[in-house]
């Protein structure tokens, strides 16, 4: 026996706390490996943005991305980029990296919305809001509205298979119903490829579906003349 360890007691004492000890280091090592993206596109292509963890948000996939702004790229410019349940920020900074004239992030979750600051850094033209999209959508396409700024909407709900989040995309074709579209060009949705996206949401009307594998993009265009 160990002469520093008068009784075996002590000794299993001692190894339990050096076991507990070396699990926390463990556990915490884990934790700390941060998940980057890239800009994949424009003006600030290569530059490393921060992820949230995948437990709480669920980042867009680089093909799917990579979808949206070959689609919308050439219609960016002088154009506000809306992107709710925004997570990271990672549209609105690829939007501002293909010319927006700005870009917009809504994020309710805290640990996301510290991460898509830092983001926003990138560029002085992204702005970062905290709050819950269902509240905050309305009264800043309002604002944006009465400055008479066409804009380009992006809405990346968490998928409705997660728990809570079952009506996920009734509540979200009632808040489209419910803005005021005036100035609203595209709304671009994406979603769980299972779910079946209506041909047309008021004034707008779907012109482009893209599937990749459970995710899935509806691109809309509103009909009346902006």
């Amino acid at each position: 026996m160990n002469k520093d360890f008068t009784y075996v007691k002590d000794f299993l004492s001692n190894q339990k706390n050096i076991l507990k000890s070396n699990h926390q280091a463990n556990k915490n090592h884990l934790i700390q490996p941060k998940i980057y993206a890239y800009i994949e596109s424009g003006l600030y292509k290569g530059k490393k943005l921060l992820l949230p963890s995948f437990e709480k948000t669920r980042s867009t996939k680089s093909i799917v991305k990579a979808c949206v702004f070959n689609v919308i790229r050439q219609n960016l410019k002088n154009k506000i980029f809306i992107e709710a349940f925004g997570g990271s920020a990672l549209m609105a900074a690829e939007a501002l990296s293909n010319y927006a004239l700005k870009s917009y992030a809504i994020e309710l979750d805290k640990n996301a919305y510290k991460i898509a600051m830092q983001n926003s850094k990138i560029d002085n033209n992204l702005s970062v809001i905290h709050g819950d999209t269902f509240e905050i959508l309305p009264s800043l396409v309002e604002k944006l509205t009465k400055e008479n700024i066409p804009m380009i909407l992006y809405l990346d709900p968490p998928f409705n298979i997660r728990k809570g989040f079952e009506e996920i995309y009734k509540r979200i074709y009632n808040l489209l119903i419910s803005l005021n579209r005036k100035n609203i060009e595209k709304i671009i949705f994406e979603h769980n490829s299972q779910v079946i996206i209506p041909e047309n949401i008021e004034e707008f009307s779907k012109i482009k579906f893209k599937k990749f594998g459970s995710t899935a993009l509806s691109f809309y265009e509103n009909t009346l003349e902006i």
